[in-house]
């Protein structure tokens, strides 16, 4: 007689079963379906010893993560950045309403996305929550089974290290059960999905060891960056944020990316330690685009350098950055045509536009690049010449003496009145007061000046045997420099240094040491990044040497302090567009009364051109503002004088044709019908436009 089957489920464990006493049952009625169960059971438990359970543990959360993320979709991220855009735009109404219309587009999208997403969740919930409600209210052996074993093998599968399958031999395990090794293992498709996939390739890269692995977590999450996404990694105990940086291309291959995808950094958050990097990885190889972008000095009127600095350019991120130049100097280096001389323009084009900026200029080559600064630099000085050699030194010495002399008057100051200058420099207010502004010294073409005047010897006081022979005047010159940005450097005097050769002889030590901030174009290797900024910034993870040839107009600045290096596309400047602003700093200065030196000599040749620009422009202008294009000369003259009383204010109508005329513009034309008369005399947009280009 058979005995009968047991109601009781058959127990899961993680352990090795223990074995009982048979059980003796009917062939034709117990056996296949006994055997059945015990299968099913001791699959389980041998998937279970294969270490599933941790793998779940770690699913469930990289879930739960994956869940936040879609919940909030990015909206409180967008929602920010409109309402710092409605913080930058006060003052304009315009762009204030429009950027305040977008947060509230944002805002009402993002409480639709979360009712939405939530009404979805729910269903899915209530699904799963039903079907294991049925299995418990039935009792059923075979849903107990399958639900258990697809809450274990959900979690292990999204918990899994990718790079291989959960464990060895997992797959055949499960295969049987609906579950494909493509399930269980990282595709080859260079994406990273979550945290065990970021520490498999910090493996890869030689990073950290195997070993190392347990003892390496992320702070926080993978998440989403601009155009890329960013990680912090926690890396094990004595190992330093330096140390995984130098491996960053080896980082790269390992994920599969292009090395100018991958920015490495250490943590300096409030948070951060040595021992934390900050990882950014863009989507695409070159996420700083190929399209230029127009500098905003283009349509600027004027600038205070003390209190803007220059517009610079946009990180990859699309964050504007601003170089600050106040109490520093700048050392640039880099492969030609690269970008350099749109940078040093930027610079420049920001100095002109402050009329109190006391500009000089040196430059190794004649050429184009800086022939527009002849309308406002105080000094000029172009060639390497043996003549031009010793006039830039003797500009430097004037320099130095005029910083000198400032800092002479602080020293006095701060003996009387010590709380007039607490930080003893400089201050926009002792500026105003003492009739001076900001001094900048731009120097091109550094290594060719270098090259000549390493072919001189030159004479100095400090040198007892000069009388006879001399100093080499390469090592006068950039002692020279050095001492220049050494004196200056609190006296409101800062210089700018370009290369376009990016090693031992072109960029001295000395002179790169002085100069706290330094910028590079692309170079070929890791050896000219750290000639031009230095080894403490490229073992901080700048690294120009890992540009792409596309990347022309890409900078990497070691900004000099503990904000660390920063990497730019620069803003664009052709060199026409340069002109026009070195004619607005001239115009600027000539009605602040600070036009002075080689500006002013060179100006009493070109005076008549500036002035007849900034009329023709004017005129231009007010007619775009009253909608109109075309005037009598008596309508013209009133929106002058309305735009700007002090140049126009006491002009006649026969004063305001004969400058006109002066200006290339010609005589009146006849209108058509305007202003109730039938075909009176005055100026057209297209005349005064033809007379522009001319």
């Amino acid at each position: 007689m058979a005995m009968p089957l047991p109601d009781e489920h058959a127990t899961l464990t993680l352990v090795p079963p223990i074995e009982s006493a048979p059980v003796f049952k009917s062939e034709s009625t117990t056996r296949k379906p006994i055997e059945s169960v015990r299968k099913v059971a001791e699959t389980t438990n041998r998937v279970a010893q294969l270490a599933l359970l941790p793998h779940t543990f770690r699913g469930y959360r990289q879930l739960g993560r994956r869940w936040l993320d879609r919940y909030h979709n990015h909206y409180p991220q967008l929602i920010e950045s409109a309402d710092r855009a409605v913080r930058e735009a006060a003052g304009d109404v315009g762009r204030e309403a429009q950027a305040k219309k977008l947060a509230d587009n944002y805002r009402a999208d993002y409480r639709q996305h979360r009712k939405t997403f939530l009404t979805r969740t729910a269903g899915v919930a209530g699904a799963v929550g039903g079907g294991l409600g049925v299995g418990v209210a039935t009792g059923s052996l075979w849903l107990d089974l399958l639900a258990g074993l697809g809450a274990f093998g959900l979690g292990a599968f999204h918990g899994r290290d990718r790079s291989e399958p959960i464990v060895e031999g997992a797959g055949d395990l499960l295969a049987s059960y609906g579950l494909q090794d493509a399930d269980l293992v990282l595709r080859d498709s260079g994406q990273i999905r979550g945290e065990a996939d970021l520490i498999a390739a910090l493996v890869k890269a030689g990073i950290i060891t195997e070993a190392q692995r347990d003892e390496t977590r992320l702070v926080g999450i993978i998440q989403p960056a601009g155009p890329g996404w960013t990680a912090t990694v926690e890396l094990p105990g004595g190992m330093k944020a330096s140390t995984a940086i130098s491996r960053a291309e080896e980082l790269a291959s390992a994920l599969r990316v292009k090395k100018s995808q991958v920015e490495m950094h250490a943590d300096t958050s409030e948070d951060g330690h040595e021992g934390r990097v900050v990882l950014w990885v863009a989507n695409e190889a070159n996420p700083y685009g190929s399209t230029p972008v127009p500098s905003p000095l283009l349509t600027a009127d004027r600038l205070d350098f003390w209190q803007y600095g220059v517009p610079l350019g946009t990180d990859a991120r699309g964050g504007r950055h601003t170089l600050e130049l106040v109490w520093c100097s700048i050392l640039l280096g880099g492969l030609p045509d690269y970008g350099k001389s749109f940078l040093a323009r930027l610079v420049a084009a920001a100095a002109a536009l402050d009329p109190h900026m006391t500009v000089h200029v040196a430059t190794g080559k004649a050429g184009p690049d800086w022939v527009g600064t002849k309308q406002f630099a105080h000094s000029y000085v172009a060639g390497n010449t043996p003549e031009k050699i010793l006039a830039f030194l003797d500009l430097l010495n004037s320099l130095i003496a005029d910083m000198q002399e400032i800092g002479r008057r602080l020293e006095e100051l701060a003996e009387e009145h010590p709380e007039r200058c607490p930080e003893g420099k400089l201050t926009p207010e002792l500026a105003k007061e003492w009739k001076r502004g900001l001094t900048l010294l731009v120097v091109d073409e550094l290594q060719e000046l270098l090259d000549a005047a390493a072919m001189m010897k030159i004479k100095t006081d400090d040198d007892p045997e000069s009388r006879d022979k001399g100093r080499n005047g390469k090592d006068v010159l950039v002692e020279t420099m050095a001492r220049f940005v050494r004196v200056s450097r609190y006296v409101g005097g800062m210089g700018l240094f370009i290369s376009q050769r990016p090693d031992a002889t072109s960029v001295p030590t000395m002179l790169r040491d002085v100069c706290r901030k330094r910028a590079c174009f692309r170079v070929k290797g890791a050896e000219s990044s750290r000639m031009v900024l230095g080894n403490d910034a490229v073992a901080a993870g700048a690294a120009p040497h890992m540009l792409l040839d596309a990347q022309k107009g890409v900078v990497v600045i070691d900004q000099g302090g503990e904000e660390g290096h920063v990497t730019l596309k620069t803003d664009f400047m052709t060199i026409p567009e340069f002109r026009e602003i070195c004619l607005r700093g001239r115009q600027l200065r000539i009605d602040a009364g600070t036009l002075t030196g080689f500006a002013a000599e060179h100006g009493k040749t070109t005076t008549t051109v500036a002035a007849r620009k900034v009329l023709l422009d004017d005129c231009l202008a007010v007619l775009e503002a009253d909608g109109v294009d075309r005037a009598r000369t008596k309508r013209l003259l009133e929106l002058l004088i309305a735009y700007r009383p002090d140049r126009y204010q006491g002009m006649t109508e026969a004063d305001l044709q004969a400058r006109l005329r002066e200006a290339g513009a010609g005589g009146t034309r006849k209108l058509g019908p305007l202003d109730g008369l039938a075909n009176p005399n005055g100026y057209t947009c297209e005349q005064l436009t033809d007379a522009l280009g001319k």
